[in-house]
Order: structure tokens, then sequence, then C-alpha cells
């Protein structure tokens, strides 16, 4: 188990570096766990990050690489609904990556 430290608060990670409980998940710990992967925070990534917790609410799960792309594509249109622009937001692995900024779980079909 790994831990976050936010604002003076202990956050317990899994192994991957998941949330262990997703009510610990806020925008300060997303900024946080953003800044370990390298990646600096803008609206866009901020809006992936909204909609996969819309999708998590709604399907009580974390989306894999296809239907994240199929999700984006259907609330966002075209442009943003394609692999390519998740890369590179999220550089590696994208449904991962975004996931655990997002605070959600692990996506299941992820390797």
């Amino acid at each position: 188990m790994a831990i976050l430290i936010v604002n003076q608060q202990n956050i317990a990670l899994d192994k991957d570096g998941y949330l262990l409980h997703l009510s610990d998940w806020s925008e300060p710990a997303a900024l946080a766990m953003a800044e370990e992967a390298g990646i600096q925070l803008t609206d866009a990534h901020w809006e992936i990050v909204r909609l996969l917790q819309q999708f998590h609410r709604e399907f009580e799960h974390s989306p894999a690489m296809r239907i994240l792309v199929k999700y984006v594509k259907q609330h966002l249109g075209e442009e943003k609904g394609n692999s390519i622009y998740l890369m590179q937001l999220f550089p590696g692995s994208p449904a991962k990556l975004a996931a655990r900024i997002a605070g959600l779980p692990r996506p299941t079909n992820c390797l």
C-alpha cells in the first residue's frame, strides 16, 4: 500500500496507485496524482476526468480504452473521441491513467 499526501492528509493507494477509497478523491488529489505522472492538468484533461466520473456513476465501473473512446466520442464529438487525442492528454495508457487521476478503480480490461 502506498500513501499520497494531499493538504497534510494521507490518502491510501493500492499497489498500482489507485485510490483505495473512492471517497478520498478531490481536485487536489487529482492534481497530485497527475503531477506524479508528469502531467499538468488543463481544461482538456479536466473535461475527460469529469466525463470518466460521469461514466462511473452511470455504469459503476471504469471503461477500458475502446469503451472510453466511444463514450468520449458520444459526448464530446469525433475530434476528441479518438485514441490519438486521449494519448496526447494521458500518455501510455489513457484509460488507466485518466481513471487513476479521476479517482476511479483500475479499468478491468486494461493490462
